[in-house]
């Protein structure tokens, strides 16, 4: 065999190790991606129409939440914030728009509390979906039903739901990510 055809073979299977190194990293990108983010990661292909431009905007999204400062509650900020939740289901019975008025204030608050920034619906969303890809759906639920109440467009049913929904993201937030301890 001659040194050409050597070089030539050596290579062709230099580029393919490195395709092959390409398409892993890819797959592994992508797979951190729907892991890290959930079903957000599918809503937004989805809207997106395009799973580039979807996964550039999740990384964008990682990168912003890197650098916030994200703190944990401590245990009396977070008993304040778990009777003041407490309240405003009580409220629900006789108050139910006002509850969930309060329920949205008391989601924005805390997540200020942790050091997310609260300006801005999109924004918050935004900032959100990094850890709580799981949960965003319903806050973006409960988010709209605050919103149609508002303007008294929401029935009793819908208003319950939205305190379900504000309730798992609350839960999230005031357990510094993880689950609550029962």
């Amino acid at each position: 065999m001659s040194t050409g055809t050597l070089i030539a073979i050596i290579v062709a299977v230099v580029v393919v190790l490195l395709v092959c190194a390409l398409v892993a990293w890819r797959v592994a990108r992508r797979r951190h991606l729907k892991e890290q983010f959930g079903p957000e990661y599918e809503r937004l292909v989805e809207e997106k129409q395009s799973r580039p431009a979807a996964e550039q905007e999740l990384r964008e999204r990682e990168q912003r939440h890197d650098a916030l400062e994200i703190k944990p509650l401590s245990a009396t900020d977070r008993e304040k914030y778990a009777q003041g939740w407490s309240q405003a289901q009580e409220r629900f019975v006789d108050h139910p728009d006002d509850a969930v008025h309060e329920a949205d204030r008391l989601v924005t608050a805390l997540m200020s509390e942790r050091g997310y920034p609260t300006k801005g619906y999109e924004q918050q969303v935004s900032d959100l979906s990094v850890e709580h890809g799981r949960t965003l759906q319903n806050y973006r639920t409960a988010h709209e039903v605050s919103d149609r109440s508002s303007r008294h467009q929401a029935t009793t049913e819908e208003l319950r739901g939205a305190m379900v929904h504000y309730r798992a993201l609350f839960d999230e937030l005031l357990h510094n990510g993880g689950r609550p301890r029962e």
